[in-house]
């Protein structure tokens, strides 16, 4: 029978005010009673994974990256995941939405979320030394204050305000080899894009629909994705129907005849022909891999 994936929430009882600081190596070892952290799951929070030491494989959004010392992967919230099991070593950040914007300037809640879209850039970093040692320094003080101080009032706000750092200049890291974060003519109306493919794109899956909605031409459009992820608006479109409809085809008890008519499709054969060109895999394969994953 096919395992539904979870929704995991921040855990109160664990997090001191509505952050956490915890070890790879213990996220791997915990034997959670409601599912389990190496089958797909689905995340409220926000979360920074660094490794520390050796390699492992985590995969986001039906994605495997590939991670070793430095590398550094950044968790959106409702973003799907899964951990591998491995003997790397690591730290894992997590916090809520309202950690960062209850405090936070808007500038600085802005480059949080960008720095999380991993629709708008690779959400792996790999760290030079550099780069590594300075990252590295900065979340040793935010372990040292979080564990080590129990003035909760003095402590949240220092361990904010070293989060705040941290993500500012992993922005800054990030913004290197990636110009599309400094585009400010686009960036904004590829943001507003995004957010209505997001919502409508089994409604609609054409580009015209959303340029309309927008107050764009097609070629407008067109030229903002160009110039901030250098995909047509179309292939946009697209990776947000497959990343959907993976969701639906591993979170659902529906046939794949029901989901195809739920992702928008009126002949269910459409549908299987479309997954299998962008996906890479049909339908069917797809759910066959996923479960037979979630009885390892």
């Amino acid at each position: 029978m096919k395992q539904e994936y979870k929704e995991i929430k921040f855990d109160k009882s664990t997090g001191k005010f509505q952050f956490d600081c915890v070890n790879y190596q213990d996220v791997l070892k915990k034997r959670p009673t409601d599912h389990s952290q190496f089958n797909f799951h689905k995340v409220s929070f926000y979360a920074l994974l660094l490794i520390t030491q050796n390699t492992c494989t985590h995969n986001l959004n039906f994605k495997d990256y590939q991670l070793k010392k430095g590398s550094l992967i950044t968790l959106r919230k409702d973003n799907i995941h899964k951990f591998y099991k491995s003997n790397a070593k690591g730290i894992l950040l997590v916090f809520t939405e309202n950690f960062i914007i209850n405090h936070a300037i808007k500038l600085e809640a802005s480059k949080t979320f960008l720095l999380f879209n991993e629709m708008l850039a690779s959400p792996k970093i790999q760290l030079n030394e550099v780069e590594y040692n300075e990252i590295i320094t900065l979340i040793d003080l935010i372990r040292k204050e979080y564990a080590e101080v129990n003035d909760n009032n003095y402590a949240s706000n220092i361990v904010r305000k070293f989060v705040q750092i941290l993500i500012i200049k992993l922005f800054r890291i990030k913004s290197k080899d990636n110009a599309s974060f400094e585009n400010s003519k686009y960036l904004s109306m590829f943001l507003a894009f995004q957010a209505l493919v997001e919502k409508h794109c089994f409604e609609y899956k054409k580009v015209s629909f959303y340029a309309k909605k927008m107050g764009f031409t097609t070629k407008t459009l067109n030229n903002v994705t160009q110039s901030i992820i250098q995909k047509t608006a179309k292939a946009f479109i697209n990776d947000i129907v497959i990343i959907q409809s993976k969701r639906l085809i591993i979170n659902s008890q529906d046939s794949l005849t029901q989901i195809s008519y739920q992702v928008g499709f009126e002949e269910p054969t459409n549908f299987f022909k479309y997954f299998i060109k962008y996906a890479g895999v049909s339908p069917s394969q797809f759910r066959a891999n996923y479960l037979a994953d979630a009885t390892l």
